[in-house]
């Protein structure tokens, strides 16, 4: 062979040697360029990550936080109801003792009747009275006694008032009496 067929080969071989160097360089910076852009993606992808971790924590308090105040506001009503049943008893207790006294206050008063009268209500011996003075001055009516009976008349509606309020006080008693 020839010399200058030798020195074409080593030309084209050294062309190729350093084409060669040439598109490695440019290989290792084209994949340094996407292993760069793979490394920011993955950041990205970490911090969004850690946003999400942080909103799940900030999530998982909330709902702790919302079970404590539910646990909290069944330990409030248990507490109102036992309050509220606490204050009905004690209620009841008053109204027992009101009704005791009424009772008391019955038996002590000459002017009520232990008997019942037709409709139901506690008759009062001044009632009685009343009712009898009534037919009496039907029966004995005197032009000259106009102006006593028209006292007596006014006695018996001031007595039937005072009756009525008491029988009223006995049907519906006021706590602290």
């Amino acid at each position: 062979m020839e010399p200058w067929v030798w020195v074409v080969v080593g030309i084209v071989v050294v062309v190729l040697i350093v084409l060669l160097l040439v598109t490695g360089q440019r290989r290792k910076a084209i994949q340094q360029k996407r292993d760069e852009s793979h490394r920011e993606k993955a950041a990205e992808i970490r911090r969004k990550a850690e946003d999400i971790e942080l909103d799940a924590r900030e999530n998982e308090a909330r709902a702790t936080r919302a079970r404590a105040d539910a646990e909290q506001a069944q330990v409030d009503a248990a507490r109102l109801r036992q309050e509220a049943e606490y204050r009905a008893a004690e209620a009841e207790s008053l109204r027992g003792d009101v009704a005791e006294h009424a009772r008391k206050a019955d038996a002590v008063d000459p002017d009520v009747e232990t008997g019942k009268a037709h409709d139901g209500d506690v008759r009062t011996r001044r009632d009685v009275r009343d009712a009898h003075a009534e037919e009496g001055r039907a029966e004995d009516a005197r032009p000259s006694d106009g102006h006593v009976d028209q006292a007596r008349t006014a006695d018996g509606r001031v007595d039937e008032a005072r009756t009525e309020e008491a029988r009223t006080d006995r049907e519906n008693p006021r706590s602290g009496i």
